[in-house]
């Protein structure tokens, strides 16, 4: 133990006595680090905002969207849901509490909304009533439609905080009353939406709700729409089960043949999140792989000064050798010191990678905030560790092997 301290002395003494050099050693390893620590700051950070925009959905709920076949695709075909799929999916499958129909009512000029003087677009969409109850999202202030909304296709819709902003109206309880203009078409404002604030630079409060068959009717009736369906599922345990069921369900009303792919996907709240997960994994790894080569860079700059190092201590290595150090004291002596010079640059290298990914992130408006995982910082100061001992042991097997007499003769 003695010995470990003193050589951690030691080494740190050398590097002090040799600072600006020093410096330049770890330069490699430092800018290795900061940038795998500034990358997987920034990704991670997104990664974790985004997991917990998957988390408000509820692990119990399920969403199907329609889906082509590439080979059908080519043939001119287009998959689509439609209002007898919610149908029958209501009436034939069991343990669902809640469903709803989405439909994107944003083509053309029905994204354009306006109010007085004041355009803006924005995304519309038309939902039925239990969509509060699938997305855990609820009015701020004023009211969500009613069924008696839905049948009678009355024109009212509730809106994000941010359509208020950009139609320069009154917030909170004085919006409530106030009228749009939606295309061609007026629409009464009865209730004004949580705030949710923004994601990837893109705001989650900018978009128009109203009643499915409103919507259908501003779009046309006659036209073949596709719909999105959303739906919660009673018991949690029971959700592979009720997916298996909306699949023969849905295969049977589209009329699909043993051999034909599905012509819709239907997805969960922790497929999505795992599906994102894998590509941001995919990212962290590729990216890290890159600039991880740094690091090896910096490994073979270190070994080139620690082999400097061993002609320059050629002397006191005999002296050392001459009072009684054995190979092992003299070889772990240089290890130390090259150990010391990664783990320092390591070190600094994590430091300025973190305040590097959060000025990132703060410069980049509405970008999420960054995010260090401990496995990050871990492995960086493992790996720098592990480039210390690896580029470090052949300068030290070669001042350990030196002959004493030789070495007190150098000049």
């Amino acid at each position: 133990m003695n010995m470990l301290i003193e050589s951690f002395r030691s080494a740190l003494e050398s590097i002090r006595a040799h600072g600006f050099r020093s410096l330049l050693t770890s330069l490699g390893i430092i800018i290795g680090v900061t940038s795998v620590i500034a990358v997987v700051s920034i990704v991670q950070g997104l990664s974790y905002t985004i997991n917990a925009q998957f988390a408000g959905l509820g692990g119990n709920s399920l969403t199907i969207q329609s889906y082509t076949p590439f080979k059908r695709a080519l043939q001119g075909h287009r998959a689509k849901l439609r209002d007898s799929d919610v149908e029958i999916i209501t009436k034939r499958v069991d343990g669902i509490s809640h469903i709803t129909p989405v439909l994107f009512a944003q083509s053309g000029t029905r994204g354009m909304v306006s109010h007085r003087s004041q355009v803006t677009f924005t995304n519309i969409y038309g939902i039925g009533p239990s969509y509060l109850e699938v997305n855990s999202v609820y009015p701020q202030t004023g009211r969500f439609f009613t069924r008696e909304d839905e049948a009678r296709r009355r024109l009212v819709c509730a809106v994000g905080p941010d359509v208020l902003e950009e139609l320069e109206m009154s917030e909170g309880q004085a919006a409530i009353g106030e009228f749009i203009r939606l295309g061609g078409d007026w629409c009464k404002v009865v209730g004004v939406m949580e705030k949710r604030g923004e994601i990837f630079g893109f705001s989650q409060d900018n978009y128009v709700l109203m009643p499915y068959a409103t919507a259908k009717r501003l779009m046309g009736a006659s036209r073949d729409l596709d719909i999105q369906i959303q739906l919660l599922v009673d018991d949690l345990n029971r959700q592979d089960e009720v997916k298996e069921r909306i699949r023969r369900v849905l295969r049977q009303e589209h009329d699909l043949g043993p051999g034909d792919a599905d012509d819709f996907r239907v997805r969960t709240a922790e497929q999505l999140t795992e599906s994102f997960n894998k590509v941001i994994d995919t990212i962290t790894l590729v990216m890290g792989g890159i600039v991880g080569i740094s690091l090896l860079v910096g490994g073979i700059g270190i070994m080139n000064i620690m082999l400097v190092s061993v002609t320059e201590r050629t002397r006191e290595i005999g002296i050392l050798k001459a009072l009684g150090a054995t190979r092992q004291d003299i070889l772990l002596q240089f290890l130390i010191e090259a150990l010391a010079l990664c783990m320092i640059g390591g070190l600094i290298g994590i430091a300025i990678g973190f305040g590097l990914g959060a000025l990132v992130s703060t410069l980049l408006p509405g970008f999420p905030p960054a995010h260090v995982p401990l496995w990050a910082v871990a492995l960086s100061f493992g790996f720098s560790a592990a480039v210390g001992v690896i580029f470090g042991i052949i300068p030290a097997a070669k001042a350990a092997q030196l002959d004493p007499i030789d070495a007190l003769r150098y000049e």
